[in-house]
């Protein structure tokens, strides 16, 4: 939610709390990704594996913290709030204010010049940014003086801290990329040694392989960091990077173990030298039903908003679905319950704020066959002799899809048993990863020519932008605007529209929280999604004597590295 009065900046030495050590007494730091990294900007970053590696070197202008809240960690001397005058009444603006004196680890002065440029790089349509989402609405970025920048937006933006901030805000040095604009950034060679702000500086870059880096001299606290030198590895496996820290110890942090979560904790709790470490994020894995009618006799018309689903728009029949999901044995069985995530009824599930305790209570979000069975006798769906339910004709039969991976598919036999056992006949698809989202697919989830289909999605620490998004009438897809929308489940309810609204204009904290609860309770009541897990969005394995670790589900792993030390 968007800060009134908070300022905080961070702990000065990490989680530890101890005294500061020198600079660079710590030798050599290893982190292993058992995916390489294949550039150091983060701009142009294909995931984790190339904005982690750069964030050791470049940095925003702000962290996200691990309630979602800012953290003046990077550039900007403090956390703009409304309180400060550093957020617009409105929305529409966001004043930072940057630390003075900074340096560049060549040396060269900082200033909002390079903030400003940055958003000129990153905004181009012709850089092909993988973080060109964060310029959406933006309508300016620009240097008030030396030691300020102002980011505006196009209308009023609840989440003003969409640019700059966290992992999509890394701020580059202008006098390096500024031959690297438009088209040029395909091929830049700053992007394998960018001079940066950060704890680090590289001094070698071996493509999809390891990167080496050194203490930057000019880096802006004197007592960090911690350790003089670091050594990032890429390559291997998730099984062998586990290994390298709770068996061998020869690696001081392990990225994102996908490994059975069973082998996972046998690994890490009778380890003598590691230990493993989760953060729950946003993104939530859920059934997602379809409300118009996906039938392939409908031809140009097949699942068009105009359109109604034979059965999922009778409500009885929502919530005898989702009273047959049996979420909790989805997250023991195969997601560890709790290593790699939790079952939730939420689909606002973090920050902590917004997820709503409301909803423990609700009927259908308690798995309970006989009250499923109960649901669809009383609305008048009746199971024949082959165990299936009708009703005017029309069987309660489901095509149910989610993308090819191993865990999803076994999500999916979990459901099928639980909800053919209540009279649905359930047909089981998987479509490659590859095209799963593709508007083009017609076995992806865009197009939604299915009745129920799974994946994880989540937002930003504010909510608003994923709540009106996903379920607001305004976004659903269709053939018109070539299924691109975000309401893939073609779900309309005035009432939900109007909590959306309200939330894009009310300012007050505490209230913007309790509409978003409001929002999440009533998309669960009327069944409009089905929340399965809470996903860990970091699940990755630290050296005991590794000390200040401290994962934010919604920033870089790396976000803090300036205050590890041992």
């Amino acid at each position: 939610m968007p800060p009134q009065g908070d300022t905080r900046s961070p702990t000065p030495s990490g989680a530890s709390g101890a005294l500061a050590a020198p600079r660079g007494a710590g030798g050599d730091l290893r982190i292993l990704y058992w995916q390489a990294p294949s550039t150091l900007n983060p701009h142009l970053a294909t995931g984790p594996k190339d904005s982690d590696a750069s964030r050791l070197v470049l940095e925003p202008l702000a962290s996200l913290g691990k309630d979602g809240q800012a953290i003046a960690n990077g550039l900007a001397a403090e956390i703009p709030t409304v309180a400060n005058g550093g957020i617009a009444k409105d929305f529409t603006s966001v004043t930072w204010k940057l630390r003075q004196g900074l340096k560049w680890s060549d040396g060269t002065s900082f200033s909002a010049d390079d903030v400003a440029f940055t958003y000129q790089y990153q905004c181009d349509p012709l850089t092909g940014a993988s973080t060109f989402d964060r310029c959406d609405a933006v309508k300016s970025v620009v240097a008030r003086d030396a030691n300020t920048a102002v980011v505006t937006y196009r209308s009023p933006n609840p989440f003003v801290f969409q640019w700059g901030v966290g992992a999509t805000g890394a701020i580059l040095q202008k006098d390096q990329y500024k031959g690297c604009l438009g088209a040029k950034a395909a091929s830049c060679e700053a992007d394998r040694k960018p001079i940066g702000t950060g704890p680090y500086k590289v001094r070698d870059f071996r493509g999809s392989d390891v990167v080496t880096y050194d203490l930057n001299e000019n880096f802006r606290d004197p007592n960090k960091p911690f350790f003089k030198s670091v050594t990032f590895k890429g390559g291997g496996d998730p099984e062998a990077a586990a290994r390298s820290v709770f068996q061998t110890g020869d690696i001081d942090y392990a990225w994102n173990l996908q490994v059975d979560a069973n082998t996972l904790r046998t690994l890490a709790t009778s380890s003598q030298s590691g230990s493993l470490v989760t953060a729950l994020g946003s993104s939530v894995e859920r059934v997602e039903l379809n409300f118009s009618n996906p039938a392939v006799s409908l031809g140009e018309k097949r699942a068009e908003p105009d359109t109604r689903h034979p059965f999922f728009t009778d409500k009885a029949v929502r919530r005898a679905i989702a009273m047959a999901t049996n979420r909790d044995a989805i997250a023991q069985r195969l997601y560890g319950d709790g290593v790699f995530g939790k079952s939730t009824c939420n689909v606002l599930a973090a920050p902590d704020l917004l997820s709503s305790p409301n909803t423990k209570s609700f009927d259908v979000c308690k798995f309970d066959l006989a009250a499923a069975n109960a649901e669809l006798d009383q609305a008048g769906w009746i199971k024949g002799a082959d165990g299936v339910r009708a009703k005017g004709g029309v069987k309660l039969a489901i095509l149910f899809q989610t993308n090819v991976n191993a865990r999803r598919e076994n999500t999916q036999l979990i459901l099928e048993k639980d909800w053919e056992s209540v009279g649905f006949q359930v047909e089981l698809r998987s479509e490659p990863f590859s095209t799963f989202f593709l508007s083009s697919s017609p076995g992806g989830a865009n197009r939604f020519w299915a009745d129920a289909q799974m994946y994880a999605d989540g937002g930003d620490p504010d909510p608003t932008a994923y709540l009106a998004g996903s379920w607001t009438t305004g976004q659903i897809a269709s053939k018109g605007n070539n299924w691109l929308l975000g309401n893939r489940g073609r779900y309309s309810n005035k009432d939900f529209d109007a909590l959306v609204t309200q939330l894009r204009t009310e300012t007050d904290p505490a209230k913007r929280a309790d509409i978003a609860r409001q929002a999440n309770d009533l998309l669960i009541q009327d069944v409009a999604v089905i929340p399965l897990v809470q996903r860990a969005a970091v699940t990755s394995g630290v050296i005991k004597t590794l000390r200040g670790v401290d994962p934010s589900p919604w920033d870089s792993e790396m976000y803090n590295v300036a205050d590890w030390r041992k």
